[in-house]
């Protein structure tokens, strides 16, 4: 049978196609198992009894299944406390740091006033400074709060101290989301700019012929538009808060977040007498994890699809 040189040229199209399916699947497969390696040996170890850690048969998938590192893992971490201390912590700054974002972002994608270049300038300076250099000045001016000098000028004046010490307080975690400092506030502020400059002006000059004013235009009109980039604000700031063990290492000494717990766990279970190395101990180790990467996971479940909704519509907008 004769084939033709168009039917062999169709037939090479669809051999070559076939064979960029079949590669692409085996790439993406090949990362999956990548990105997924670790969360695969945290369940399968977690969940292991301590017979199967020494049983050279027993890879991925135990023979016997036993919860007690979880257990161990919650001593380890004083869960409970911890977990809700961290809660409120976390959720408190994402709050604040939504509000304070969102008006700074707002200002200055809608309004022009003098000053804004250097203003934008400050924002995209604080983005490129790493938190870990201002850590130690923060810490300083933290074990003796003062504003500009006010507070203590204001004490030399009534011969007594005004500074106070607010490490190891909410205060640390509260007052950087309330000025929006730092990477994360330079970032979020960014995010609002994008969603705010994409919305259509036709909005905020229908409610000013209405006679509202910025301030009520704002609260009426933005605010209710901007239900996906909320959500987005929200999940960065809550999710970058949840994982900063390095700040909140410095800050606190008593009160101190689940992931400084985390990072402290396996001193915790020697103190507890499960040892460093031991069977026991990797495996309170790989449940803590999970337990650590639970909530986050879970709350990005529940709003995956605003999330979603945001990333598609936050662009780049000059």
């Amino acid at each position: 049978m004769n084939i033709s040189a168009a039917q062999k040229m169709l037939l090479r199209k669809r051999t070559a196609h076939g064979f960029t399916v079949i590669v692409r699947w085996i790439f993406l497969l090949a990362l999956s198992f990548i990105l997924l390696y670790p969360l695969l040996y945290m369940i399968s170890g977690s969940v292991k009894a301590i017979s199967d850690f020494s049983d050279p048969t027993v890879t991925w998938i135990p023979k016997n299944y036993s919860l007690d590192s979880f257990a161990r893992a919650a001593e380890a971490l004083n869960l409970w406390p911890s977990l809700k201390n961290t809660l409120v912590l976390e959720i408190v700054s994402a709050l604040i740091e939504i509000v304070t974002c969102s008006i700074a972002a707002y200002s200055m994608a809608r309004f022009e006033f003098r000053g804004k270049k250097l203003l934008m300038f400050s924002m995209i300076l604080t983005i490129l400074v790493p938190e870990q250099l201002t850590a130690i000045p923060t810490l300083l001016n933290f074990r003796q709060l003062d504003f500009l000098g006010i507070l203590r000028l204001i004490g030399m004046a009534l011969g007594t101290e005004l500074r106070p010490n607010i490490l190891d307080t909410p205060l640390t975690f509260y007052l950087p989301s309330l000025f929006a400092v730092g990477l994360r506030g330079g970032l979020l502020i960014f995010i609002y700019m994008q969603f705010f400059k994409g919305l259509p002006k036709e909005l905020e000059e229908a409610a000013w012929i209405d006679g509202a004013g910025p301030i009520r235009t704002f609260i009426k009109i933005i605010v209710p538009s901007s239900g996906v980039v909320l959500v987005t604000v929200f999940l960065f700031s809550f999710i970058w808060h949840w994982n900063d063990y390095y700040l909140a290492l410095i800050y606190t000494l008593e009160n101190r977040p689940l992931a400084v717990q985390l990072y402290n766990i396996f001193s915790a279970l020697s103190i507890l007498g499960y040892g460093q190395w031991t069977y026991q101990a990797v495996s309170a180790v790989l449940a803590a994890c999970l337990i650590f990467i639970a909530v986050p996971l879970l709350i990005y479940i529940i709003l995956q699809r605003k999330f979603i909704q945001s990333i598609d519509r936050v662009g780049i907008v000059g």
